[in-house]
């Protein structure tokens, strides 16, 4: 049979080990998110610097238009 501490021992283990898991999921999940956030924050940055491109080109073709016109 099994005696008081010993159960209380496995209780108390079982719940470190519940934690323990828990945390660690958590801490993925959290990780995973700031991964993702990062990768869109820079591609969102990325294409300001393409759109700014563009916009520059498109006004030097403008200009050299105007300038044949």
């Amino acid at each position: 049979m099994v005696g008081r501490a010993e159960r209380s021992k496995d209780f108390a283990q079982e719940m470190v080990q519940s934690a323990a898991s828990r945390v660690g999921n958590i801490t993925a999940i959290i990780t995973t998110a700031v991964v993702d956030v990062a990768r869109e924050v820079g591609e969102l940055i990325t294409d300001g610097f393409e759109m700014r491109d563009a916009a520059k080109k498109a006004e030097q073709a403008q200009q050299s238009q105007d300038e044949d016109s």
